[in-house]
């Protein structure tokens, strides 16, 4: 190598290396930057959080009196016990319509259907969309097709059905996004030891899946419980326990979520404070329900590491 080229060898590398410790401070000062953001939106949802839970708390629990949980709902009391069985009646009617057709189909998509397939597109694209309509528009489906059409009027059955399609989309698409999540060795080694397709979906996938899919019907609870414009429509404001008492012919009589009941006092504007109580008692209600959520899926995971 001439002297030339050595000379023209040594600044390439000394360009480089400045590059090089220009690209480096860059990053740097991305990086910092980019852990900012995220540090600072991280504190800004806790503080919102943290702001409403607390607000609602000092509002509500001062007037959470032995009233506000009285059997009969009346007009000088406006007890939230009604509107408490009626949510949990609601929540689990339409879970149990909703999870079983969701997770099935969900199964059917990944493990039966061909992968990449027109039919697979079309659902995914479907149920995606499903998940972006407005509650009122399956309000107003209920109201046309199950109250005015079956002729089923304001009642619990009406509101759990339209609850069910509404948070159908959302545990198909969770469900189905657990078992894509589930390796495919799995299922290699059910087949490997003789198993069918059905037995490996049920012993092997579906048991692995169940901690995601246990995320979206969580997901799908939250929305029931928390739903109002579309039970307006659909159960009424009645605050009545449905009387199974004289038979499943209650299921056709109009009740009041909790959600629903919050809104009702709210507009009659005559207790704005039992309001918030009511408030207090559905987040309390909520947080229970996750937490219960939870600790299944945890222990579901835990049964299935140990096996």
């Amino acid at each position: 190598m001439t002297g030339a080229q050595a000379e023209c060898s040594d600044r390439f590398a000394e360009m480089y290396a400045v590059a090089e410790a220009r690209s480096a401070r860059s990053r740097r000062v991305v990086s910092a930057l980019l852990r900012t953001l995220v540090y600072l939106g991280a504190l800004i949802t806790t503080a919102v959080l943290v702001f409403i839970v607390g607000y609602i708390l000092v509002k509500g629990v001062p007037y959470l009196t032995p009233s506000l949980f009285a059997w009969e709902y009346t007009s000088e009391n406006v007890s939230l016990m009604p509107a408490l069985i009626n949510t949990l009646l609601m929540a689990g009617l339409s879970l149990l319509m909703a999870v079983p057709l969701g997770v099935s189909s969900a199964i059917y998509l990944v493990e039966y259907a061909p992968r990449g397939s027109k039919f697979v597109q079309l659902v995914r694209t479907t149920t995606e969309t499903l998940q972006g309509i407005p509650s009122i528009i399956y309000g107003l489906f209920g109201m046309l097709f199950f109250v005015t059409a079956l002729r089923w009027n304001l009642s619990l059955l009406a509101g759990a059905c339209t609850l069910a399609i509404m948070i159908l989309p959302v545990v198909m698409r969770t469900s189905e996004e657990a078992l894509i999540a589930v390796p495919d060795a799995y299922r290699e080694g059910g087949f490997g030891l003789g198993a069918g397709r059905l037995r490996t979906v049920f012993r092997c996938v579906l048991p692995t899946a169940i901690p995601g899919i246990l995320g979206g019907i969580i997901l799908g609870l939250g929305r029931v419980v928390g739903e109002v414009a579309a039970l307006i429509f659909t159960a009424g404001s009645i605050a009545q326990i449905p009387n199974f008492a004289e038979g499943l012919g209650a299921v056709f009589d109009s009740t009041r979520t909790l959600a629903v009941h919050m809104y009702v006092l709210a507009s009659e504007g005559l207790h704005v404070n039992e309001t918030y109580a009511t408030a207090v008692v559905l987040l309390a209600m909520v947080v229970l329900l996750n937490m219960l959520a939870t600790f299944a899926a945890r222990k579901m995971s835990k049964g299935r590491q140990h096996d």
